[in-house]
């Protein structure tokens, strides 16, 4: 569109381009070094403007119900302390929801509804959402936040408990996408869990890998990222999964069900 111009707040140019280029922890590195050569100021001179317009893209309409129930929810994870998915990482849910026709999805961790809604904006009309959260007032906000973006209440199943616990519990084979963004430390054991839960052809989604740029970063690092990188590096290399890694969010790690 000519003369469209995002409105973003713009980082120094000193900020965008020094520094030592990022490259991924041994092990995980998918592109060669001297691949990158002559890419990084491209890249990294355009991506804070590109990164904001396609993470804003697919917003709902701030006045439909459905965007005053995503601010609703939204407002409810900030003074919860709860970090809802971002813009577009919910169009990428909502896209995947829609893209393997999701009737049956398991959601681990609720928070205050903001995913679930993009997720059941996806699946099909008749589709329903189970989602997990250990947290009972959360449940409580996602259910008012889905009845507020006009899902009827049988669209949502809520079980309150720890994810583990509730996971063994489920169908085998009977879901069509898993969407996992509660304790890091446990999303290996998620990951167990869907591959038993999954039809072939269905989805695994992780939210938050990138650990605000930890995941990529040098120097000791938090359990967490440790665990974040094994994740990585089980869906990479399982011959179960067709993976891939999407720079929407704070990083969602997909990979289908084969």
């Amino acid at each position: 569109m000519t003369g469209f111009r995002p409105h973003v707040r713009r980082t120094p140019a000193r900020d965008r381009t020094s520094g030592p280029p990022v490259r991924f922890p041994p092990g995980l590195a998918t592109v060669k070094a001297r691949e990158r050569r002559g890419q990084e100021k491209a890249i990294t001179g355009n991506r804070l403007t590109s990164w904001a317009f396609a993470e804003a893209y697919g917003s709902p309409d701030a006045e439909s119900p459905e965007g005053q129930a995503l601010r609703w929810a939204q407002e409810r994870s900030v003074e919860g302390g709860v970090r809802p998915v971002s813009p577009g990482a919910g169009d990428t849910l909502r896209l995947l929801a829609a893209a393997c026709g999701a009737r049956a999805v398991v959601e681990i961790g609720t928070g205050t509804g903001v995913s679930g809604i993009h997720l059941l904006q996806g699946m099909r009309p008749d589709g329903v959402l189970t989602t997990v959260d250990i947290e009972p007032e959360r449940l409580q906000f996602a259910r008012q936040a889905f009845r507020a973006a006009g899902f009827a209440a049988n669209r949502a199943r809520f079980i309150p408990g720890h994810a583990l616990d509730v996971l063994p519990r489920l169908t085998d084979g009977g879901y069509d996408l898993v969407f996992c963004d509660a304790d890091r430390l446990e999303y290996l054991a998620y990951l167990a869990e869907s591959l038993r839960l999954l039809r072939p052809g269905g989805l695994v989604v992780f939210a938050g890998v990138f650990a605000g740029g930890r995941t990529v970063g040098s120097g000791p690092q938090p359990t967490e990222v440790l665990k974040l990188r094994e994740l990585l590096r089980a869906v990479r290399e399982s011959d179960a999964l067709m993976p891939a890694l999407l720079p929407a969010g704070d990083g969602l790690l997909c990979a289908a069900r084969r």
